[in-house]
């Protein structure tokens, strides 16, 4: 940009040259002539405004006019009688320029008709026209012509040279007649050498300004092209911040013009594509989500699948075996059948229990369960449950300490709160040693009350504290397979306590495992 603005800047300062100097003289000479006509009306009006008689005497009210016209030009004017007096000269008023003036114009007005008349011959008898035919050759004019233009248009500019040769001048010639008697002729002389000196003077002058003058624009340029170039890298660094998705960034607009409206714009459309761009986000976060999700139940099911075969694999091969022994009669004695009926009756139930539990597990994960919030008494429902699991308690002669006997009244769904304090309770039984004790007591905690099981036993080791209640882990296999676990008791609590929103968990202590669960004693 300020390549092309300084080469325009450029050309159109070498044009401006270019003519000042091929055409400022004509211009000049022709401006000139202007004056020199203007000087000639105005001089018209004074010789109109004042009799000749005024202009006899120096000092004069009319020739002071005459001064005041002339004095403000560098114009030589003469104001005569055809018969060589003039009545007004400034400068020198015998001087060559003047008498060509007088000799110009006694030709034309005297001669000229004896001219014609003596004929080429006639011209070298008469000394007067000897005389001036030589400074009108000089002159290079030609006074027929001169006096023809004057009779016509009333006043005739042309070219001369002096009687010397060594300087050129524009003249005007006009006549004025103030009477019958007096004609006046009027001369106005300016030097072409001033005017030729001039123009050249001009020139320089406009070289000298016009390289200044380039040198101010290309500074000025370079300034105004800065106040263009500086928004515009800004929006560039701002347009590659937002292709590297950082939308902080912004373009500063403190102008109105064309850029400053594509600065806002940049600047709306950097907050759409962050707003856009952010909804992606949060739309590819949830289709994450939904995928990974995805991802958990697949793995789940191969998991469930894996863990349910496994776990009905042994029951099934025991059930087909002690079958097909009763099949082949291996066994007559009625005592021996009895025997493998009840096997293949306890493992069918053990499969049975598994499946129940399995589906009330799924149906608590996916909600298809639904809590129902009721007040019922806690306490009222764990005595219960101890008291129907007292055989349980007699087998391993274990202690059952429970000393809360108040209502206690608590908001939850009752039938999944017994069914996490009987997996609970039966956890207990399964692991407390043998002549132990096992402990249930209330804690409050605010507006909440915290049940607790406890059973003397076996310490939980704590990297398997958080997989307890993954489906089918078993800290112990072969002691769970003892008493018949698969490992969904305690997935089932999980699963409750997470759909009515409480906190559960277990704790090593020092003498046994502490499990616990929450509930609301106040309506939510």
């Amino acid at each position: 940009m300020v390549l092309i603005l300084a080469a325009i800047v450029s050309s159109i300062l070498c044009l401006v040259v270019f003519l000042n100097y091929q055409l400022g003289e004509e211009y000049y000479i022709s401006c000139e002539e202007k004056n020199m006509t203007q000087m000639l009306r105005e001089i018209n009006q004074v010789l109109e405004n004042h009799s000749l008689e005024d202009f006899q005497i120096d000092s004069t009210d009319a020739r002071l006019e005459l001064e005041s016209l002339v004095g403000k030009t560098n114009m030589t004017v003469c104001v005569a009688y055809n018969s060589y007096r003039d009545i007004y000269t400034n400068g020198s008023g015998r001087s060559n320029v003047l008498r060509i003036m007088y000799r110009q114009f006694e030709y034309m007005w005297k001669y000229e008709d004896d001219m014609r008349m003596l004929g080429d011959d006639g011209l070298e008898k008469n000394p007067v026209i000897n005389e001036y035919k030589a400074v009108i050759g000089k002159m290079g004019g030609k006074p027929e012509e001169i006096r023809e233009i004057i009779e016509k248009k009333g006043y005739c500019v042309c070219e001369m040279t002096s009687n010397n040769g060594t300087q050129k001048g524009l003249y005007l010639f006009s006549t004025y007649k103030g009477s019958p008697d007096h004609n006046l002729q009027i001369g106005i002389q300016i030097s072409l050498d001033g005017i030729k000196e001039f123009a050249k003077i001009s020139n320089r002058l406009i070289m000298h300004i016009g390289l200044v003058g380039l040198l101010a624009g290309i500074i000025v340029i370079i300034i105004f092209a800065s106040s263009f170039t500086r928004p515009i890298k800004d929006m560039a660094r701002v347009a590659n911040r937002m292709a590297a998705l950082d939308f902080d960034a912004k373009v500063s607009v403190d102008r109105s013009d064309e850029l400053g409206v594509l600065g806002n714009s940049m600047n709306e459309l950097s907050e759409k594509l962050e707003t856009t761009i952010s909804e992606l986000k949060a739309a590819n976060a949830e289709l994450q989500k939904d995928i990974q999700k995805k991802e958990e139940i697949d793995e789940m099911r191969k998991d469930f699948l894996s863990h349910v075969s496994h776990e009905l694999k042994t029951p099934i091969a025991l059930i087909q075996g002690y079958a097909e022994g009763l099949m082949d009669n291996i066994n007559e004695d009625q005592e021996s059948r009895d025997f493998y009926c009840e096997v293949i009756m306890d493992e069918a139930k053990k499969m049975n229990v598994m499946v129940k539990k399995l589906l009330n597990l799924n149906q608590i994960e996916f909600g298809n369960n639904q809590v129902e919030i009721q007040r019922f008494d806690i306490c009222q429902l764990i005595s219960n449950k101890i008291n129907s699991s007292s055989i349980l308690f007699a087998k391993k002669n274990a202690e059952v300490i429970f000393r809360e006997t108040a209502p206690v009244y608590v908001w939850a769904d009752e039938l999944m709160i017994e069914e996490v304090f009987s997996n609970y309770l039966s956890n207990a039984i399964n692991h407390v040693y043998p002549n132990g004790v096992i402990k249930v007591w209330f804690e409050n905690l605010d507006s909440t009350l915290r049940v607790h099981v406890y059973n003397d036993g076996d310490r939980i080791p704590e990297e398997d504290l958080d997989k307890l209640w993954i489906k089918f882990y078993k800290v112990d296999k072969a002691r769970t397979r003892e008493y018949g676990g698969n490992g969904i008791g305690l997935s089932i609590v999980a699963a409750t306590m997470e759909a009515h929103g409480k906190a559960y968990g277990v704790e090593n202590k020092e003498k046994g495992v502490d499990f616990y669960f929450d509930m609301d004693q106040k309506s939510v």
